[in-house]
């Protein structure tokens, strides 16, 4: 067997601490010693087994310096050195360096071997750099060594100050709690290398707190160190710890934080009353219920601890007050219980005590827990109404008890020691209809006015008394008088009745069932007699069977009743009542025939219940509605024909109007409106519209007086006689009329024709023809809706005032 020849690297050493070396080839996997223990073994095999293939092995390996760098070193520097054993110094070996930081914090002379670094290094941010180192021959460019891992480790110094974990501390403990008791633990960390050196070692002290507290130096525990720290006296402390690095030796860095430390409350305090007396005063007239005053034990505990509980001791064992408390301030509240009387008790004297309700006999005795004191209530005097002897009167009369009849008597006293005299009266809103009165000396109310039961059963009057000296005070009291009935009212029916028989019945049926009403209240109840008022002979028609339950029927004796014999019967009854002495009331009740429904029943409503109260038949009664309907529908239509031809014929009238005219010219206007047909006896529709008056009336007469003045000028010239409707003056004046009619804002909202004459020449006898123009253009749009030619009354135009003509 031949044995190959490993190449190794050959270890060069220097004189750094044998400790640091030791850690880095103890992290190096498969390293040299390792190695070259497995190579001795193996060469140890190879003896024992005989010199048959022996084979001497060549074991090379790196030549190490120092490894280790030290933090926040900004200097570059050379930290260490990795050569081959093969190197011979002739440069023929080339050292490659890889791996974490090769470049960037570290870098190797590729031709010494030696290993340096490039900035500053801090361990808190990494603690080791695993690199790879390479040996190649440079003629060959083949590795002489095979890749090697190693490791550079960062030294740490000591540049972190110690940190508190958790902050703030608060804590707290109960108050007169015993020595050594823990109060809280502190925890500071340092990011200093705890495995090298002192850095990351902390020590704890107290810089403020002592004595009453002190810190444990390397866990951090405060504990207590003086005994019964009392609450009462110092609720709070604050204690100052520091923590210091390198074991408290200087040169290190320290820190420190504040912890607060609160007592809490033990009952280790009982309650002390103030004062040994209390003194309260009181007047006579409150109101029970009523806070008299308020008591405080002083317990310097807070919370449950203070809570109390108040009693009191009466002395007197009057318990006239009581004593509460108030779970707000913890005072004993003393009420009052009993009403008061200055006049017979003065003064009160009593104990109070107050006891705690949670109590530790581990700091008090049993007794300590509670204390007493004297309390002194003094009732003072106040002037007090009258005070009736009983605080209801109820007093029993019979109605008809005369006037002047004593019904009871009220009594009132002053209870001062001034013992007032005293004036009764009645309050007139309790009793408005005067009933009553009362002696206003003695208190004794009378009947003043006849009583009636059955209006009013019960009086409740309300009867002041009054002091007549001093403050004039007063009080009253209600008086309940009963009023007692007695038989005044007579029976009667209960409702009005109205019996009817059907035409079909028959004897001994009933017709009626009645009963009866008495205001009376008696004693043993209502009992009512029915009867007929006894008469020579027996009712030969009905007859009344008293049941003796305070009702009664009517029967019929006979059954041949018809509409046709009679339609009424008229039956007295009698009714009479068990009073002493015995009332009776006569009722005649009317008993109707009717033509009843095969049901029995009779009709009471609608047309068959008026048929037979006229006493005519059905038939006879809707053959009178249906024609008296008809006639009234008939007078409704024909009102309504002749109001309808009525408005046609207002709408239809023409009005027409004569208009001022100059009175040398025959003027005429005719207004038509819009034609509608339907029209009797005339051709076109006219609606009335009445004229606007005219603001200008009085400036168009000053102008057509003028035009006048022209015309009669003309006429007097010698050419008068060629005058004719071609004049320029007759021109002017229509051409005037057109302007006017076609500028003024006020006319009728309708077309109004104008039509001026002019006959003759200049006749001194004047002409007799009529008007030659008696046409009238329409509109063309206008609507015409009758084909008979338009007719227009023509008798203003001769008829009325005579005109001038021309």
């Amino acid at each position: 067997m031949c044995a190959e020849e490993m190449q190794g690297w050959t270890v060069k050493m220097s004189t750094p601490s044998v400790l640091a070396m030791v850690t880095v080839f103890s992290m190096i996997p498969g390293g040299v010693l390792s190695d070259m223990r497995g190579t001795q073994g193996l060469e140890t095999q190879q003896l024992a087994q005989g010199p048959t293939h022996l084979h001497r092995r060549l074991k090379r390996g790196w030549i190490w310096k120092q490894l280790f760098v030290p933090e926040e070193d900004p200097t570059p520097r050379v930290i260490g050195q990795l050569r081959s054993d093969s190197d011979r110094g002739e440069f023929s070996i080339k050292y490659i360096l890889s791996g974490e930081g090769a470049g960037d914090v570290f870098e190797i002379d590729e031709y010494s071997g030696e290993i340096r670094t490039l900035k500053k290094l801090d361990r808190e941010e990494k603690a080791f750099y695993v690199l790879q180192a390479q040996a190649i021959n440079r003629r060959s460019n083949e590795p002489e060594e095979p890749q090697s891992e190693f490791i550079i480790k960062v030294q740490d110094i000591n540049d972190n100050v110690p940190q508190f974990q958790n902050e703030p501390y608060v804590s707290s403990i109960p108050e007169m709690c015993p020595t050594g008791t823990t109060v809280a633990q502190v925890t500071a960390t340092d990011a200093d290398d705890p495995m090298f050196g002192n850095n990351a070692k902390l020590i704890y002290s107290i810089l403020q707190g002592e004595p009453y507290f002190s810190v444990e130096p390397k866990t951090g525990i405060i504990v207590t160190s003086w005994p019964n720290m009392d609450r009462e006296a110092k609720e709070e402390y604050l204690v100052v710890v520091q923590v210091k690095d390198m074991l408290g030796l200087s040169g290190g860095y320290s820190s420190s934080t504040t912890v607060t430390v609160s007592l809490t409350d033990v009952n280790d305090n009982g309650p002390t009353f103030q004062h040994h007396l209390y003194t309260f005063a009181v007047p006579e007239n409150v109101a029970v219920g009523t806070t008299v005053g308020r008591i405080m034990a002083e317990d310097s505990d807070i919370g449950i601890n203070a809570r109390m509980t108040y009693s009191l001791e009466d002395l007197e064992e009057s318990s006239t007050f009581i004593i509460q408390t108030d779970p707000v301030t913890q005072e004993g509240v003393i009420l009052l219980a009993k009403p008061l009387d200055y006049e017979n008790k003065r003064r009160f004297v009593m104990a109070a005590e107050a006891v705690n309700e949670h109590v530790d006999t581990h700091f008090l005795p049993l007794e300590e827990f509670r204390d007493r004191t004297t309390l002194k209530i003094v009732v003072e005097d106040v002037d007090e109404p009258p005070v009736f002897l009983t605080p209801v009167y109820e007093w029993k009369v019979p109605e008809n008890a005369a006037v002047g009849t004593t019904v009871g008597s009220v009594s009132a006293r002053d209870t001062d020691t001034v013992n007032n005299p005293i004036r009764y009266s009645i309050d007139k809103r309790s009793d408005t209809t005067k009933a009553f009165k009362i002696d206003p000396n003695n208190g004794t109310i009378t009947v003043a006015k006849a009583l009636d039961r059955e209006t009013a059963n019960w009086h409740n009057v309300t009867v002041a008394a009054k002091e007549t000296k001093q403050n004039h005070l007063s009080s009253s009291v209600v008086v309940f008088i009963k009023v007692l009935d007695i038989n005044d009212n007579v029976p009667r029916l209960a409702r009005d009745y109205q019996p009817y028989i059907c035409e079909g019945t028959q004897a001994g049926e009933l017709i009626q069932l009645l009963s009866a009403v008495d205001p009376d209240d008696p004693v043993e109840g209502h009992h009512f007699y029915f009867s007929m008022v006894p008469e020579k002979h027996i009712n030969p028609n009905f007859t009344i069977r008293d049941n003796q339950d305070n009702t009664a029927g009517i029967m019929a004796r006979r059954s041949t009743f018809t509409r046709k014999d009679r339609t009424q019967y008229l039956l007295p009854v009698v009714v009479t009542d068990s009073g002493s002495p015995a009332l009776s009331s006569t009722n005649t009740l009317t008993i109707s025939v009717c033509s009843c429904h095969p049901a029995g029943h009779c009709p009471t409503g609608g047309v068959e219940a008026l048929a037979l109260s006229m006493r005519v038949s059905l038939q006879t009664l809707l053959g009178l509605l249906v024609c008296l309907v008809t006639l009234t529908v008939l007078s409704i239509l024909m009102l309504m024909v002749r109001r309808h031809r009525r408005k046609q014929q207002e709408g239809l009238e023409v009005e027409v109007k004569e208009l001022e005219l100059p009175e040398t010219v025959s003027q005429k206007v005719l207004y038509y409106g819009e034609p509608r047909c339907g029209g009797e006896d005339l051709d076109f529709c006219q609606p009335v519209v009445p004229l606007r008056p005219h603001p200008r009336r009085r400036e168009r007469r000053l102008r057509r007086e003028d035009i006048r003045a022209s015309i009669r000028m003309s006429l007097l010239r010698e050419e008068s006689r060629l005058i004719g409707p071609e004049d320029e003056v007759f021109k002017q004046f229509i051409m005037d009329r057109l302007a006017e009619a076609d500028q003024d804002p006020y006319v009728p909202p309708f077309d109004c024709l104008r039509t001026y004459a002019y006959e003759g020449s200049g006749s001194p006898t004047g002409s007799l023809s009529s008007l030659e123009s008696s046409t009238f253009e329409l509109e063309p749009d206008q609507p015409v809706c009758s084909p008979r030619p338009c007719l227009v009354r023509l008798t203003p135009w001769y008829g009325g005032q005579d005109e001038d003509t021309f």
